[in-house]
């Protein structure tokens, strides 16, 4: 080869020959081109979801609303945490984020045009009771009575989730928020009244949003509300105090909810995939997942704790009853798992049979550092569920990915990232369906750039990109894509 033809010259070359090649006319006597079957519109089969799958979108009441001194609203860990000097980036807040307790309506319109069925909002416990407990805020419920029936109204089924991280603040000070038990018995009471009020127009309902994201990040290491670095017997008290505030949840809405109400929870569980699809692997990632996940999604499906994790925790162990265990085992009608990343196992020689593989360097991830980019996560996220556990209900609560989303000339966004990613994660959600897992439903993570915690307004993981200056909202490239998705049911 010459050498003034580089590597990069030499694939367009390649390239160019390989097109042309493919361009040229079949040899005689060669078979003619077979075109892959589509059914009816263009779409292949084999991409297809089962009938009656529910497509939606998802958001969460802090990261969304504002409004955050109207209508009798109290504080909550994240008014205090995001007006700390230095918890953000850029000292960013919730105070107005998107402005949708006034924008509902227009946001509604976005979800109808996207024709998707259904749609994950939370729920602001302060809004409901400003004090944790006590008094209820009638106002603060009305704001939800005017969203459920404007997404009737056009169509869209309402999933309610009761607690998405905004703790009445209130209760934080006065009994140290979820390490008091306490704080589990007030949020049964106000999941309670809020199914009571709501249940005749909300079908769905999720507990709790992500045990191992608000307990780890802001208990244990700080970096969300309320900021505390708890360890030993604090951190694993307060995170059995959380599990049973599920329970207990699970139990006061039953009591109180209309017949037909379908509760569940929504849990950012790890997520563990084999390194390869060899039996041994595949064994070895589903210990794994049951272990890894022990504190939170385990102990709610089984009733008990490892043995494993009571043992590595020792003297720190939580203290718990047996009537406590079984209250936090009330049976659920459904499962909601938010899927993000995988890690990878691998088989060992261990007394554990599995060994976590660390990723490399290398490996590629959205703008988020966190979010490695593993497809196959939307497999065995729900496979795992409903092997392990019998689970005969799945919806894939949250997914979606952070993107640099930069406006080009004409104003757009072509998020092709975000495009590709949900491609591929959605090709391994429709194999699990195809393969006989119970997966319902899948609310993609954002409906719009919002406010995102602790990185404040930096990270976007919206379909509609938000000006934060205007409020004005602009369908991405991916939100043209999974329109799309919605009305062929399928992958394209």
């Amino acid at each position: 080869m010459s050498k003034k033809v580089s590597r990069r010259s030499f694939a367009k070359i390649a390239g160019a020959a390989a097109l042309a090649a493919s361009a040229a006319p079949p040899a005689p006597g060669s078979p003619a081109p077979q075109a892959r079957p589509a059914a009816a519109g263009g779409v292949i089969p084999h991409r297809e979801f089962p009938a009656g799958f529910l497509w939606g979108t998802a958001t969460a009441s802090y990261q969304v609303e504002g409004a955050v001194d109207e209508d009798g609203r109290g504080k909550s860990i994240w008014d205090v945490f995001s007006h700390t000097p230095g918890k953000t980036v850029g000292g960013a807040t919730g105070d107005v984020a998107n402005d949708h307790y006034h924008r509902y309506k227009e946001d509604i319109q976005l979800m109808k045009a996207l024709g998707v069925k259904t749609y994950r909002f939370s729920i602001a416990w302060p809004r409901v009771f400003p004090q944790g407990g006590g008094a209820p805020n009638p106002k603060g419920l009305d704001f939800y009575n005017r969203l459920v029936d404007e997404l009737l109204a056009n169509g869209i089924t309402p999933f309610a989730t009761l607690y998405h991280w905004d703790l009445p603040q209130a209760l934080q000070e006065r009994v140290g928020g979820w390490e008091s038990r306490e704080t589990s018995e007030a949020f049964a009471n106000y999941a309670g009244y809020v199914a009571e009020r709501l249940s005749d127009r909300v079908k769905h309902f999720f507990t709790i949003n992500e045990f191992g994201a608000w307990v780890e990040v802001g208990y244990r290491m700080g970096v969300h509300a309320p900021g505390l670095k708890l360890t030993g017997s604090r951190l694993n008290q307060l995170r059995h105090y959380g599990v049973l505030g599920h329970g207990l949840a699970v139990q006061a809405i039953r009591a109180k909810a209309k017949p037909g109400t379908r509760v569940g929870l929504a849990e950012n569980m790890t997520i563990c995939a084999p390194v390869m699809e060899t039996p041994e692997h595949v064994l070895a990632a589903r210990a794994a997942t049951r272990e890894i996940n022990a504190p939170y999604m385990t102990v709610i499906q089984e009733g008990k704790y490892t043995d494993a994790y009571l043992a590595a925790a020792g003297a720190d162990a939580p203290k718990f009853t047996e009537a406590e265990l079984k209250t936090i085992s009330s049976p659920l009608d459904f499962v909601g798992i938010n899927i993000y990343t995988p890690i990878y196992v691998r088989a060992d020689g261990s007394q554990r049979g599995f060994e976590v593989v660390q990723h490399p360097p290398s490996f590629p991830h959205m703008p988020s550092p966190w979010l490695f980019v593993g497809p196959e996560a939307l497999y065995w996220g729900p496979r795992h569920v409903h092997d392990i556990w019998g689970a005969k209900e799945i919806y894939i609560t949250e997914n979606g990915c952070s993107a640099a989303d930069p406006i080009a000339k004409d104003g757009k966004v072509y998020d092709t990232d975000r495009v590709m990613y949900l491609r591929n994660y959605l090709s391994h959600l429709q194999r699990a369906a195809a393969d006989g897992v119970p997966v319902k439903g899948y609310f993609l993570w954002s409906l719009m750039d919002n406010f995102e915690w602790a990185d404040g307004y930096t990270n976007r993981f919206g379909i509609h990109h938000v000006d934060f200056d205007t409020q004005k909202r602009t369908p991405k490239l991916s939100a043209d894509y999974y329109k799309q998705v919605v009305a062929a049911n399928a992958v394209v």
